[in-house]
């Protein structure tokens, strides 16, 4: 965590969700970071967090067992899985410092800066957003995970997530002060990942928090297969569905769909979803995913969803 710009004296928590993923490295990582700044700073205080949601691979829980270990550190096992919001949540109100740092486990730390950034930094704003970068994946001509990542790579910059800040708030890697995130929570109606981060941008933006957006980004470089990811997409669909009123004018999906008033239109695309949707899966969940019909097939997905509305 940090303090707004340079003073008072710098005081934070870093905390992580976890579910079944092995993350002791990465807290490691943070640890000697925050222990480097603490050498050189006595006033400089700190808690590492990491509350495991229930993990159901008991592998992934013995090896985060480490984490209480470290310095400052603490590991929290979730006796019921709840979801990220509500996780974080938890995880808010468990804190004690001014300034709270959320990190997801699966993302890598690749900068041994990235603590001392935020701590350097000195936008007066109550979020601080650092953005992520892509990492290299072994299967990057077949991934559809990395092939859409990577050609979003370029919005990633500070400089154009501070178009929108709002909109392009990410729930990855965010500074936050306290009293807001506690004021101003993720949305516990969001069971599971997907958009609980949108619509806490709109709700920031409502409340006229501040959020400004820097160039610290941690490192994406695990990337799911195919069907997987698929699986992931089509889920966080029908989460967009079901939560469409409140994410309104914060998808860029949604806002296409709704932009499509002409009947006719909106029932030539679900026809086509439902007759092509299958061959475009099969498609994506190949060797040679395309973007351009990756773009159709979400979009007929969320249309057939629609078909009552």
């Amino acid at each position: 965590g940090r303090s707004p710009g340079r003073l008072p004296l710098p005081r934070g928590r870093p905390r992580e969700r976890t579910y079944n993923t092995v993350c002791i490295d990465t807290v490691r990582i943070l640890s000697q970071q925050c222990e480097r700044i603490r050498l050189q700073n006595t006033s400089f205080h700190y808690e590492i967090v990491v509350a495991d949601d229930a993990s159901t691979d008991t592998t992934c829980i013995e090896h985060n067992r480490q984490i209480a270990d470290l310095p400052s550190c603490r590991f929290i096992e979730k006796e019921t899985n709840t979801g990220s919001a509500s996780t974080r949540n938890f995880l808010a109100r468990s804190s004690q410092y001014q300034w709270l740092l959320f990190l997801d486990c699966d993302m890598q730390i690749t900068d041994d800066e990235l603590i001392a950034r935020y701590l350097n930094d000195n936008h007066t704003a109550q979020v601080v957003n650092g953005g992520i970068r892509i990492g290299n994946c072994e299967e990057s001509c077949s991934n559809l995970r990395y092939i859409y990542e990577k050609q979003s790579e370029p919005n990633h910059t500070a400089e154009k997530r501070s178009l929108r800040p709002y909109h392009c708030f990410r729930s990855t890697n965010f500074l936050i002060r306290r009293e807001i995130m506690l004021d101003c929570p993720f949305d516990e109606r969001f069971l599971k990942s997907g958009y609980e981060d949108v619509l806490l941008g709109k709700q920031l933006k409502q409340r006229r928090v501040s959020v400004a957006h820097i160039d610290n980004p941690t490192t994406m470089t695990d990337f799911e297969n195919n069907p997987d990811y698929m699986v992931k997409i089509e889920r966080s669909l029908r989460t967009l569905h079901t939560f469409r009123s409140d994410l309104s004018g914060f998808s860029p999906l949604l806002t296409l769909a709704e932009g499509i008033h002409i009947g006719p239109v909106r029932t030539v695309i679900r026809l086509w979803h439902k007759v092509f949707g299958p061959i475009e899966r099969r498609w994506l969940c190949g060797k040679h995913p395309n973007l351009t019909v990756f773009k159709l097939y979400k979009l007929g997905y969320y249309l057939s969803l629609t078909k009552n509305d």
